[in-house]
């Protein structure tokens, strides 16, 4: 964006003016200090494969066991607190929350190798119909262009819709996306290095699946970044008396 553009965007579209999460005027800055002590963001001790907030920047228990089929995942916000209204919001509207959004995930990728593409997680048509917009692909396209990188519009495809995830164990949510991801151009992704952007990570189905699809289309590797992740919680067993 050139300077003059960007100068009368700032003044006919200003950001920054009021609380992205309650909407209290605050003129500085994105959240208000009441909502921003609501929100956790996730750039100290994290799981080196999945990126998910842990007690100690060491590989969680859930990774060891199962290893992710992409390499790497990074994301700046822990998925509870004001994180889950921001993102409810983004997802039901607020589509100008891209920006916000994308900034913190721009911090958050320095962390992951060099990619050559991004790519986002796609939606049916009659998805995409209902909410009127794909807040993955809007969060991809302010990624690549902040940091430079090429978008793949519409390089992956869903074709079929799928039940709701939401309540459904790991195993079950791998089931129910299987196979409804399909490569569009399969010279786009060979042999690249590419970065799969979503909104939020929770057990990772989606993001494996996705990854399976790329890897299938001969991607070089798969990374993943997100805006938000769970937390990821050890179980600790309680001593015995």
């Amino acid at each position: 964006m050139t300077g003059i553009k960007k100068t009368l965007k700032d003044i006919f579209f200003p950001t920054a003016v009021t609380c992205d999460i309650c909407g209290i005027e605050t003129f500085d800055g994105n959240l208000c200090p009441d909502c921003l002590k609501t929100v956790t963001f996730n750039f100290s001790t994290r799981c080196p494969v999945c990126g998910r907030k842990t007690d100690t920047a060491q590989i969680c228990l859930e990774c060891k066991a199962q290893a992710p089929v992409y390499k790497q995942a990074v994301s700046p916000l822990v998925y509870d607190g004001g994180a889950i209204l921001l993102i409810t919001k983004f997802k039901n509207g607020a589509a100008y929350l891209k920006e916000y959004l994308s900034d913190l995930m721009a911090k958050a990728v320095k962390d992951l190798p060099e990619v050559d593409c991004i790519v986002n997680v796609p939606m049916t048509k009659k998805s995409k119909k209902a909410r009127g917009y794909n807040q993955t692909k809007l969060l991809a396209e302010c990624l690549a262009d902040k940091c430079c990188v090429q978008f793949l519009e519409d390089a992956v495809e869903k074709i079929k819709d799928t039940d709701i995830q939401k309540g459904l164990s790991r195993k079950d949510r791998a089931e129910n996306l299987k196979g409804c991801f399909k490569v569009s151009n399969r010279e786009q992704i060979k042999g690249k290095r590419v970065l799969v952007c979503d909104d939020v990570l929770t057990t990772g189905a989606t993001a494996d699946e996705m990854a399976k699809t790329l890897l299938k289309a001969k991607a070089k590797a798969v990374y993943l970044v997100t805006a938000a992740s769970v937390e990821y919680k050890a179980f600790k067993q309680k001593k015995k008396v």
